[in-house]
């Protein structure tokens, strides 16, 4: 009898254990609460539950997923300056990534996206599927989608939103499998940047 109480009691312990990981190790985005993003001015009010990866992709990103990292991440990229490249490079020498200049203009956001991902990701196919004006931080952006295959050869979709404020730029981007998550998840990637403010 007592063996069996134990039992269950290590068992509600380490399932309690196992479901806290997640949040101390990633973080926790509140349903409701503003919170700030990427370092950065920008801010966001989420309509739902959010988890912060540890790993930040640069000093000024940082991504959010719903289900686990590679399932449905928002990587919010906030306040890039000319000069600078969206995410961390890895090797400047080997593999320099492209960067924001004075320039840069929001139709070639896409392309930037595609180098950087192309670059540090080692993929091969990756297709902007569409482009168009759209409001983002209250501002005249751009949004764009795309297709790509990643290195573990799973076939990806993506939406990104995005502005250029005072020569600084404002991203967001979701990324998910083509099937079933990507479907599953874009209207909350749509309600959480349409709660974005600078």
């Amino acid at each position: 009898m007592k063996a069996t109480a134990f039992g269950r009691v290590a068992g509600i312990v380490m399932t309690v254990a196992l479901l806290a990981t997640p949040a101390i190790a990633n973080g926790y985005r509140e349903k409701g609460k503003k919170v700030a993003v990427a370092n950065s001015p920008m801010s966001v009010t989420p309509s739902r539950d959010w988890n912060l990866l540890s790993i930040r992709p640069g000093k000024k990103a940082e991504t959010w997923t719903l289900d686990g990292e590679r399932l449905n991440e928002v990587t919010w990229y906030g306040g890039i300056a000319p000069g600078e490249a969206i995410i961390r490079e890895t090797s400047r020498k080997r593999k320099p990534l492209p960067k924001v200049t004075r320039a840069t203009l929001l139709v070639e956001l896409p392309e930037l996206l595609e180098a950087t991902y192309r670059t540090e990701r080692n993929i091969g196919t990756f297709q902007t599927t569409g482009s168009s004006p759209h409001r983002f931080l209250g501002q005249e952006g751009i949004r764009f989608t795309y297709d790509y295959v990643d290195s573990d050869e799973l076939p990806r979709r993506g939406e990104a939103r995005a502005v250029l404020v005072g020569g600084l730029l404002y991203m967001a981007t979701f990324d998910a499998p083509r099937q079933y998550y990507f479907d599953r998840s874009i209207a909350d990637f749509r309600a959480l940047t349409d709660s974005a403010t600078l």
